[in-house]
């Protein structure tokens, strides 16, 4: 009897290291990868769009370089699945876990649906290192609230194996559907989504590797790996980039993965995380101020480290991390706006904007989430100073003070009047001059 599986790829879009792809060609004689547009998904952020659309040109080449194809299809994944099993006379069905909303979703109805049709349904790793629900606090609890000691139970957990790429795959006869158009995007400097630019870009970072711990809040030095996309839709496996990084003792970029891990547990628990404050009474009080809101979000403060993290988001659909803690901190505690306004902007624009990380770090710095110090602050000008010394980072994304020297650079309301007049930059917004602390000599 000829066995058949479909694979419903989701954020997993690759072939080496792939659990659910590699289970399918060793247990099924055909294999059908298959890969669903929700139409409900895609004007979310056109940067994303782009991504992923250069992703499955780039999986299906990789596919039909063994044999197979990316079946696509359009519609809503669990009907548009079912019916492909069906088409095909499937009796496997296999897709990575998830933790989003949208993914248990997903996952409830392709097994109320599987259950009717006696297709069996499998969910495999893949997403993350370890899996989400694999490590659970000592005192009780479903999930750690605390990022250090499950860093400890993370470390010292047992993490699967590789797999390998497959060699072969038999595709049934079934029409594999055209791949969607580019859509342009809106970052002109963002970069290029699939497996194989990933692991370009993975192999040229681990060379670089040892220069990590000590320059990776370096804004002007922008020494950070940059392949948080390519994990966000799985171009590249998570456990390979942190093999990876252990050969190499890369401790300090093992432990942001890790974080990346933790806030996947901490979703898991906590499904309404981009929405509901995990520590509400922290900060439930917020400014209704829509002026001060575009203004940071248009990069338009008149605080230079600030508007230069907003400007490298717009034109690259990704932004320092470091920069992405000032900005995040000066919107939340500067300005009093709340952190769900910022974790919407960030969604339409970021690259590897996904819920765990983007909500799970926006709570951390508005002090409503996994901060152990939830009225910490970041003073935007000694972070500046500290992380920019010499305006490097600014002047790279703020041209109109790029005639500025040095350091004053972070501060141009300070010089002098005629050095000011010529300068085409807006002052700190002006509601909150007064009581700034970034203002404060």
């Amino acid at each position: 009897m000829t066995r058949t599986a479909v694979v419903l790829l989701t954020r997993d879009l690759r072939v080496l290291d792939n659990p659910t792809l590699a289970a399918a060609c060793a247990n099924a004689d055909r294999v059908v990868p298959l890969f669903v547009l929700d139409p409900r998904l895609g004007g979310l952020s056109p940067n994303r769009s782009r991504f992923l659309h250069q992703s499955l040109a780039g999986l299906r080449t990789s596919l039909r370089e063994r044999g197979g194809d990316l079946v696509l299809r359009h519609g809503d994944p669990a009907e548009e699945t079912l019916k492909v099993a069906r088409e095909v006379g499937a009796t496997m069905l296999g897709v990575a876990a998830d933790v989003s909303a949208y993914a248990r979703k997903r996952e409830a109805r392709l097994r109320t649906e599987c259950d009717r049709n006696r297709i069996a349904l499998r969910l495999f790793p893949g997403v993350t290192i370890v899996d989400p629900g694999a490590l659970r606090p000592s005192a009780g609890g479903d999930a750690y609230r605390v990022f250090t000691p499950y860093h400890r139970a993370w470390i010292g957990a047992k993490w699967r194996d590789e797999v390998g790429t497959p060699r072969r795959i038999t595709l049934p006869e079934i029409a594999a559907g055209p791949l969607p158009a580019t859509p342009a995007g809106e970052s002109p400097d963002a970069a290029p989504g699939g497996e194989t630019e990933g692991r370009r870009r993975l192999a040229a970072w681990l060379r670089g590797i040892d220069a990590y711990a000590e320059k990776h809040d370096d804004l002007p030095a922008d020494e950070t790996s940059r392949l948080s996309p390519y994990l966000r839709f799985g171009c590249l496996s998570p456990l390979a980039v942190a093999n990876a990084a252990m050969a190499r003792n890369a401790e300090p970029f093992l432990r942001q993965l890790c974080w990346r891990d933790f806030y996947y547990q901490v979703a898991l628990a906590f499904p309404r995380l981009s929405t509901a404050a995990l520590r509400p009474a922290a900060n439930d009080e917020w400014r209704d101020d829509p002026e001060a809101l575009r203004h940071w979000q248009d990069g338009l403060t008149g605080v230079p480290i600030v508007d230069a993290g907003m400007r490298q988001l717009r034109a690259e659909g990704w932004m320092h991390n470091r920069a992405r803690l000032i900005t995040a901190a000066f919107l939340t505690k500067h300005l009093g706006v709340d952190w769900r306004l910022g974790v919407r902007w960030f969604f339409r624009w970021l690259l590897d904007g996904d819920v765990p990380n983007n909500s799970g770090n926006w709570q951390w710095v508005a002090g409503t989430g996994n901060d152990t110090r939830p009225y910490r602050r970041f003073n935007p000008i000694r972070q500046a100073r500290r992380f920019d010394p010499d305006g490097a980072y600014v002047r790279r994304y703020l041209p109109e003070l790029a005639g500025i020297d040095g350091a004053a650079v972070h501060e141009p309301w300070r010089l002098p009047d005629d050095e000011r007049s010529k300068v085409d930059y807006p002052g700190p917004l002006e509601s909150h001059r007064d009581e700034a602390v970034w203002l404060r000599p």
